[in-house]
């Protein structure tokens, strides 16, 4: 779940950044006339930003009537209402934009986090998102992958150790990397490793680490050497995954699959903010 504090931080950034000497059109209202606003789904899709639309409008004035008539995780078509927001008008016109590039985002990340799992759900592997994030929406781009039916990989970069390719480069061996990483984690860490060949997976292998990282492997060469790893390692394909050959690596057996698409190569759910349905 999103932490309503950090949100209403973020949105605070984002309301500065966006209003550092007030909205100048706004000025045109007296600051007492009340208005409703109406955010309406211009398109097919899961959407995603409940909390949003909540903290968003409420951040200058707490006195806010909102009607969430769509929830996170829900579909939504062109035409239908997703929240109808009732406050001063000047509340409604400055913080629209913002409330809109943020929902319009997550919705877009959940409609295709939420595409690829249905695509891959005759398997068991589980789709899961990466770090390449947007700097400063990573909480908000994450969220949305687990609205859509996805799971979320490293959080942050102490949620678990992971071993890529630059970190075992930097070391003396892969084997003194893993073993130097097994001094540093707590009982609750795991410990994954990045893998690119077969010497590379037989050394993850002998050191028994938790999960193995199939790099810019093809679905094939993972499909052959998946089965030299033991029940209790958990495995995972990433590099150049997309919607066009996702289901490929899935059938190959691995545990989750680990995808930058979900995060840069999606379109954003159009919405719009109307005052007249």
């Amino acid at each position: 779940m999103l932490n309503p504090l950090l949100v209403r931080e973020k949105i605070t950034q984002y309301y500065i950044e966006d209003n550092q000497y007030g909205d100048l059109a706004t000025h045109i209202f007296d600051q007492t006339q009340q208005g409703t606003m109406y955010l309406k789904s211009k398109d097919n899709g899961i959407f995603c930003g409940e909390t949003i639309i909540k903290e968003g409008f409420k951040l200058l004035k707490s006195h806010i009537d909102i009607d969430q008539k769509i929830k996170d995780g829900e579909t939504v078509k062109p035409g239908d209402i997703i929240a109808e927001i009732t406050g001063p008008v000047y509340v409604l016109l400055t913080m629209e934009r913002i409330v809109l590039n943020l929902i319009q985002r997550m919705s877009g990340i959940a409609t295709q986090t939420h595409r690829i799992a249905e695509k891959i759900a005759h398997t068991s592997t589980r789709i899961v998102d990466t770090r390449k994030t947007t700097p400063g929406l990573g909480i908000f781009e994450k969220f949305a992958v687990t609205v859509g039916g996805g799971l979320n990989h490293r959080r942050s970069l102490n949620d678990g150790l992971m071993l890529k390719d630059n970190h075992i480069a930097f070391s003396e061996s892969m084997e003194i990397a893993i073993q130097n990483a097994k001094k540093v984690v707590g009982p609750m860490d795991k410990i994954e490793v990045e893998i690119e060949n077969e010497e590379m997976l037989n050394t993850a292998i002998d050191q028994d680490v938790d999960i193995i990282m199939f790099d810019n492997q093809t679905p094939e060469w993972i499909a052959e050497h998946i089965k030299a790893v033991p029940q209790h390692i958990q495995t995972e394909a990433s590099g150049n995954i997309n919607e066009t050959n996702v289901v490929a690596y899935a059938e190959t057996g691995v545990d989750f699959i680990s995808m930058g698409a979900l995060f840069y190569a999606q379109n954003a759910l159009d919405i719009s903010a109307k005052v007249v349905i």
